[in-house]
């Protein structure tokens, strides 16, 4: 008897709660959520404003009309909210008293590039998306060609240089010529080459010391290119329109100018060594005939038979 009464006592419990559960479930997905109840959180550590909390709350209600807790899906308003191009991630989800939370995490641009004559930005993950029409967020702009496939490897190095006070204060811009990168300088007309994104630490560190040691007392209108993709080495290519560097451009012209002489010389100098060749053949002939040989008998006798036939005056001995 006694299991009895437990049993029955347990399904009066499970009934009533059963009961209040469902009472108040129907209260709450009855609760409408207002303005005041919408709750939009934008973290992210570097402030942008491409997704604006207006845009947001009209999203919610296109998705829930009626604007009742029980009338809203969760997944879809997070599928939809998702789907905005500068957003990174969103996480939506219910409070027990009905209001709606919504974190979102924008995307944050490393590098605006210009690429076939459209402009978009690129983040840290590589990812493109669209220009704002209400915002414009500063960063690095490259221009050229660049690959999809070399983004995250550009954003590294756009990293790096903002971490640097000497890379940050020097290089302004990057663009891509061919296969080569050129950092853009802030100072004078010239650019750094540096060929691929490899070793890109060790190649501003060659560029940092020539600074350092060398351009700081140089005007830096003298140089048109650094290059630091070699290994180590750095190769400068001068201004041709800065006055001060017209000297030593009509010095290497004069150069390239006297070039062709000393070409055509080492050209006749074959000539002269084949008539030297010859006239110590010659010599060293002479020399040859005039020493005695044993087997001289068979040749004279090839060089009578040769000659038309004369009275001989004498006889003639061969030795």
């Amino acid at each position: 008897m006694k299991n009895k009464y437990r049993i029955l006592k347990i399904a009066i419990t499970v009934i009533l709660l059963g009961f209040l559960l469902s009472f108040s479930l129907k209260k709450f997905s009855g609760q409408k959520i207002t303005d005041n109840k919408i709750s939009v959180k934008l973290s992210e550590k570097t402030p942008v404003y491409f997704v604006d909390e207006k845009d947001i709350r009209e999203i919610v209600k296109k998705e829930n009309p009626s604007g009742k807790v029980g009338d809203l899906n969760i997944p879809s308003l997070e599928k939809k909210i998702n789907a905005l191009p500068a957003v990174d991630s969103a996480n939506v989800y219910l409070n027990l008293n009905g209001k709606l939370n919504l974190d979102i995490k924008q995307r944050v641009p490393v590098f605006r590039l210009n690429k076939e004559g459209r402009d978009f930005y690129v983040d840290e993950k590589g990812v493109e998306f669209p220009i704002s029409k209400t915002y414009s967020h500063p960063c690095m702009l490259v221009t050229g060609n660049v690959k999809p496939d070399e983004y995250e490897k550009l954003a590294e190095l756009v990293g790096k240089i903002d971490k640097d006070d000497f890379s940050k204060r020097y290089f302004i811009g990057i663009s891509k010529d061919k296969d080569d990168y050129n950092l853009l300088t802030s100072e004078g007309n010239y650019k750094v080459e540096i060929g691929d994104l490899d070793n890109i630490e060790f190649k501003v560190k060659g560029f940092k010391a020539f600074v350092e040691k060398y351009l700081v007392y140089q005007d830096p209108q003298k140089y048109n290119m650094i290059s630091v993709k070699y290994q180590n080495q750095i190769v400068t290519t001068l201004n041709p329109y800065f006055k001060e560097n017209d000297s030593i451009l009509n010095a290497g012209r004069k150069e390239l100018a006297k070039a062709p002489i000393a070409t055509a010389m080492k050209k006749t100098e074959p000539k002269t060594k084949t008539k030297e060749v010859k006239k110590q053949n010659s010599t060293s002939k002479q020399k040859e005939s005039t020493k005695p040989k044993t087997t001289q008998p068979k040749e004279t006798k090839k060089i009578a038979e040769k000659k038309p036939a004369a009275k001989p005056k004498g006889k003639v001995k061969i030795e």
